[in-house]
């Protein structure tokens, strides 16, 4: 087997001690930094390559945090109108993934470039970890 297939056997079984330890730590690092991040090389590097990432130049790799959780109507106050029906504030359910609300925001950061592809990365209670290919 080769050095991909080791690293991608890994990933597949987060259960183990080794990974459930890494991820923990790793986490705690992506805590201390902002929610969007330009790495030097992917995290996973099996799974970027899998997903279209080459290590050349015009490539550039971000980790992108969300938060988890439904989502508020951004209403002033909380006043809304018309029927009862249309009145709910705060239990809407969010139509869209986690990964594709990461993937537009790294995208907003980055104008000028195009969001080639993604993958989950980490999550920890609240706040899902992504890394995004532009």
């Amino acid at each position: 087997m080769g050095a991909y297939k080791y690293v991608s056997e890994l990933w597949r079984k987060k259960q183990s001690d080794v990974m459930r330890f890494v991820q923990r730590v790793r986490c705690w690092e992506y805590r201390q930094q902002p929610s969007i991040v330009r790495l030097v090389r992917p995290t996973r590097p099996d799974k970027a390559r899998r997903l279209g990432y080459k290590a050349k130049q015009g490539f550039v790799v971000y980790r992108v945090r969300v938060r988890r959780g439904g989502r508020k109507r951004p209403v002033p106050k909380g006043i809304v109108y018309g029927k009862p029906t249309n009145q709910g504030v705060t239990q809407l359910k969010f139509q869209r993934s986690k990964r594709s609300v990461a993937e537009e925001r790294a995208g907003r950061k980055l104008g000028g470039l195009r969001v080639v592809n993604s993958y989950w990365l980490n999550e920890v209670s609240t706040k899902p970890y992504f890394t995004c290919q532009i």
